[in-house]
C-alpha cells in the first residue's frame, strides 16, 4: 500500500519549474535589443515637428485615403491571347 501511495504521490511531482526558471527571456532580451533609449516614457517633452493645423490635415488626409480605392489602370493585351 505504501508503495502505491508513492507512486500516486512522485506522478503529482511538478518538473515544470526547470522548463519555467527561463520563460520569456528571449522576448526580454529582443525587446531590450530593439529599444533606441530605454529612458523615453521619462521624457515628457513635446514632439517637435508639426503644428496642430498641419497634424490635423495630415491626419484627415490619411483617413480619406481608405474611403475611395485608388484608381486602376487597364493592362494592354498585345499578345493576343486571354
Amino acid at each position: 500500500m505504501l508503495t502505491l501511495l508513492l507512486g500516486v504521490m512522485a506522478g503529482c511531482a511538478s518538473v515544470a519549474p526547470n522548463y519555467e526558471a527561463k520563460f520569456g527571456d528571449a522576448v526580454r532580451s529582443a525587446r531590450q535589443a530593439q529599444t533606441l533609449n530605454p529612458a523615453t516614457p521619462a521624457n515628457q517633452d513635446p514632439v517637435l515637428g508639426l503644428d496642430g493645423k498641419a497634424a490635423v490635415s495630415a491626419q484627415e488626409r490619411y483617413q480619406d485615403s481608405f474611403k475611395a480605392p485608388p484608381k486602376t489602370f487597364e493592362v494592354i493585351n498585345t499578345t493576343g491571347t486571354q
